[in-house]
């Protein structure tokens, strides 16, 4: 039986171009910091600290921890001149990038719709940013004040997408076994992944990314409106006497 939905953000929740959307990021950030780190700089070590996170198997280690470490080392910087910057830029700068995202006219429905279902509902999203980031985006999606289980944040996760780990820790944080879980995302080699752990899958197709391979199985296809009613109807992989993925 299922008993918890897990919703990717960027492109599922909240309608995202993701590659587009970090380039603007970027593009905002570089010369918040400059005086400390040039952008020229900036950019390779940030996306190099991002592969270490992306990368590491260490369920010892916050994704936070990782990030925060390879940083440093490849920037040569303490903490202390280089992070009250970022926490600065997530407060006042963060937020202006709202213009850049669209609204879902049925991501609040079809999350509420979860809920009355009695599902635990966890926002999986790639916990690569940290929390401020994670919430503020939340809040573009006019979803912040939903009663989530968990929502997944660079501080408190311990793998990232593609990483399975990443999806037994979201199930262990919910108390369920990753056969009660639904994974629903837009992204083939990302979110789909997690049918390798034993969860059940909704292929989202707005904003679907598929890079090729790796390719995995997944239960059900559709739009928002699909999933919307496919939850309210306890249709498809919302049936109540799901198989049991073997």
């Amino acid at each position: 039986m299922i008993k918890a939905c897990l919703f990717d953000l960027d492109g599922t929740l909240l309608p995202l171009d993701t590659e587009a959307f970090v380039k603007v990021y970027l593009q905002a950030l570089a010369p918040y910091v400059a005086h400390v780190v040039p952008p020229d700089k900036l950019v390779p070590i940030i996306w190099k600290a991002t592969g270490a996170m992306i990368e590491n198997d260490q369920a010892d280690l916050t994704n936070e921890e990782v990030f925060t470490r390879a940083f440093l080392q490849l920037s040569g910087l303490e903490k202390e001149e280089i992070w009250p910057l970022f926490d600065r830029f997530y407060k006042e700068e963060f937020p202006k990038l709202e213009k850049h995202a669209e609204k879902s006219a049925l991501a609040r429905q079809v999350v509420q719709a979860a809920l009355d279902r009695g599902y635990q509902v966890a926002v999986a999203t790639n916990p690569v940013f940290p929390r401020e980031a994670i919430y503020e985006r939340l809040r573009w999606a006019r979803l912040d004040d939903l009663p989530f289980a968990t929502v997944t944040v660079y501080e408190e996760t311990h793998f990232c997408k593609p990483h399975p780990g990443y999806y037994r820790e979201v199930a262990g944080r919910l108390g369920v076994s990753p056969e009660e879980c639904v994974m629903i995302g837009n992204d083939m080699q990302e979110d789909m992944v997690a049918s390798v752990v034993g969860m059940h899958i909704f292929f989202l197709k707005e904003y679907r990314i598929d890079r090729g391979r790796p390719s995995y199985d997944f239960d059900q296809e559709g739009t928002m409106e699909d999933l919307f009613q496919s939850i309210c109807k306890g249709t498809g992989v919302f049936q109540k006497e799901h198989p049991v993925k073997k």
